[in-house]
């Protein structure tokens, strides 16, 4: 091979780098039209979130912004503004009183499990525990997971169930599952 042949070749390769670099740049996945990036934490990435500004109230609300934005690694079922609309009007209201923190981060905790589990992850284990998955969340109680048409349903302890309708969603300390409704522990 020429020197020439050689130094296109290495500029060739080069362009492709800087490409490739670009479009990964341009791959974080956008939540509520807003742009989540793999080296903040879920803390930082949410607060940016439009669809989560209630999340973020009760995450405040509960004192638990320090726990989100430490190493985790967490999983997140991060339910949206809609999901907490479901609830019976005055609930988000009633539950962000001080009076009630410890109801409160019981909800809230029980949207987290420790570890990072990808979509990938929980769908094959779906399918190796025959159709369903259980997983211990950090409140200490149990959602199990079904796959439904292709996507991924979790089913709370009271039978409620709530849809991921984004998925993968990776944060520097874990990673988000965007669904729409608020799950219950017992």
């Amino acid at each position: 091979m020429t020197i020439k042949k050689t130094l296109l070749a290495a500029l060739a390769v080069g362009v492709l780098s800087v490409s490739t670099l670009t479009l990964s740049a341009q791959t974080d996945p956008m939540v509520g039209g807003a742009a989540m990036y793999p080296t903040k934490t879920i803390v930082e990435n949410a607060v940016n979130s439009p669809i989560h500004t209630t999340l973020v109230a009760a995450v405040k609300a509960a004192g638990l912004v320090d726990t989100l934005n430490s190493a985790g690694p967490f999983t997140v079922f991060a339910p949206t503004n809609d999901a907490f609309a479901k609830l019976p009007a005055g609930t988000v209201d009633t539950l962000v009183k001080p009076e009630n923190k410890a109801t409160l981060t019981k909800i809230l905790t029980y949207h987290v499990v420790a570890g990072r589990i990808s979509s990938k992850e929980l769908s094959a284990w779906i399918k190796k525990g025959h159709g369903k998955y259980e997983m211990k969340t950090v409140s200490g109680g149990t959602l199990t997971a079904t796959k439904v048409g292709g996507k991924i349903m979790l089913t709370d302890e009271k039978g409620g169930m709530a849809t991921v309708t984004i998925a993968d969603v990776f944060q520097s300390n874990g990673v988000i599952h965007v669904i729409d409704t608020v799950l219950m522990p017992n």
